[in-house]
């Protein structure tokens, strides 16, 4: 990171594409990444295995899969996925949510 990032509001960079997922990089450095991801009712982000994982859920609700195991989800909800555990995100009503995969 070269300086300060500032963003006043998340929901100006957060996208919804019909096709599905398609998350906006807000920082990315060797030591993490960070994004912002959106998906409509009924869409989902396939399970795969990823490095440790905090995701920060902002709006709607739904449901993150990690290693398995269901966890439902709304506004306000955090989930810390360990490193190489398969996760995926299922959308029930439009969702959004902010996640940062350390690497």
């Amino acid at each position: 990171m070269t300086g300060t990032m500032f963003y006043p509001n998340w929901k100006e960079k957060v996208v919804y594409p019909a096709e599905g997922a398609e998350p906006q990089v807000l920082e990315e450095n060797e030591k993490f990444k960070m994004v912002v991801g959106g998906l409509e009712a009924g869409q989902k982000i396939p399970t795969h295995p990823e490095s440790q994982g905090i995701y920060i859920f902002l709006e709607g609700n739904g449901k993150m899969i990690v290693n398995e195991e269901p966890y439902l989800v709304e506004a306000g909800a955090t989930v810390i996925a360990p490193d190489g555990a398969s996760r995926g995100i299922e959308a029930t009503t439009r969702l959004s949510f902010i996640a940062v995969k350390i690497n």
